[in-house]
């Protein structure tokens, strides 16, 4: 596996500090964010209630332009969007962003992800991006035997994917492994028991798909329990 493993005794507060931290470091107008879903919910609520000494948000969100690493194919209503979950718990609380850009709306995911690929073709790399990893070692929408995972065009930053193990319902659309090479920064988070089994495989060398992921720079942000059984437990 790539990047620095962080043992940390709560997963969405570490989360929400060092996300807080880089952003609010970077001297620049717009900085990006791409988040995730699943089971990133209490991240983006801990990053919602951050406050600092003085009780004021640490990090302008008007200055953040917030993109997505990945999304289901479903209505922005349904109750599997990735875009609901993210703005019902943190785009709301925050306030005004610089910018919002869900990744699906309506049609054909093969056209939907060609025009999430013309958003993101003109930014020098996303910022910062959020990943989370699933119990069968995927992350975004990155599954093991994927055309998606296949992709090494540095052009292709979107595509369409689809789980071929069928164990994750629905199309998808979700940044590639180029697209993710270009970040300066990708933060996992892995939290729990049921992460346990993936993330020790991950650091026994296993060839999942959240092991390909590289960037600039790759931070891991791992609680007690998803760390058990690995040379990481303390």
């Amino acid at each position: 596996m790539n990047g620095t493993v962080e043992i940390v005794d709560s997963v969405p507060e570490a989360f929400a500090r060092l996300i807080a931290d880089r952003l609010g470091g970077i001297r620049r107008d717009p900085v990006s964010l791409a988040l995730s879903g699943g089971t990133a919910k209490t991240c983006y609520q801990a990053l919602a209630e951050l406050t600092g000494p003085d009780g004021e948000r640490p990090l302008d969100w008007s200055s953040v332009d917030v993109y997505l690493s990945d999304e289901r194919c479903v209505p922005p209503g349904d109750a599997d969007s990735n875009h609901r979950m993210i703005e019902e718990t943190l785009l709301r609380p925050v306030g005004p962003t610089f910018g919002d850009h869900p990744m699906y709306f309506s049609g054909d995911p093969e056209d939907a992800a060609v025009a999430y690929r013309r958003i993101v073709a003109d930014l020098d790399g996303l910022d910062v991006v959020h990943l989370g990893l699933g119990p069968d070692g995927h992350t975004a929408s990155l599954f093991a035997g994927s055309d998606a995972l296949a992709v090494d065009d540095p052009e292709l930053l979107v595509v369409a994917s689809r789980d071929p193990n069928a164990r994750n319902p629905h199309d998808r659309i979700t940044l590639t492994l180029p697209a993710l090479e270009r970040a300066r920064l990708v933060v996992f988070t892995v939290a729990g028991r049921s992460k346990a089994d993936a993330f020790r495989r991950l650091t026994t060398g296993e060839d999942l798909p959240a092991s390909r992921v590289r960037a600039n720079e790759v931070v891991w942000l791992v609680d007690h329990e998803a760390a058990k059984g690995t040379g990481y437990a303390g």
